[in-house]
């Protein structure tokens, strides 16, 4: 049986490392596979946040419910739902052939950008 880290260290630096891999991945013209490491990036720091609390590691994928869930512990993460809902569907787009839509590399550096915001909220948070 696979079992997943509860440490909240283990996700940050499987985060890290997730996030470094969409530079490269954009400067390689690679978008889809950037994005795909911006979801699962985004989907890792949450993860450690939410596992600094306390909470119950669950098997998901969807940043809105992931975001939500953290807002409970700090509100001001709530204006990140809008990224949380776009980056979401970067993670569809890339691991399912019958969505045939592609993704713009400004719309996917501005995304970056906004992930970089929330991560650095989260990281502070967590060293609190």
């Amino acid at each position: 049986m696979d079992r997943e880290s509860l440490y909240p260290g283990d996700w940050l630096k499987k985060a890290e490392k997730d996030f470094k891999r969409v530079e490269k991945r954009i400067e390689e013209g690679d978008l889809s596979d950037g994005a795909f490491h911006l979801q699962q990036a985004l989907e890792k720091y949450l993860k450690a946040y939410l596992l600094s609390k306390g909470w119950k590691l669950k098997k998901i994928h969807d940043l809105r419910v992931l975001l939500e869930e953290a807002a409970i512990f700090t509100s001001e993460l709530s204006e990140f739902n809008s990224l949380c809902s776009e980056v979401t569907a970067y993670y569809m787009l890339d691991r399912y052939p019958f969505f045939q839509e592609t993704i713009d590399k400004e719309d996917l550096e501005i995304a970056v950008d906004k992930a970089n915001k929330l991560i650095t909220i989260i990281v502070e948070m967590m060293e609190k």
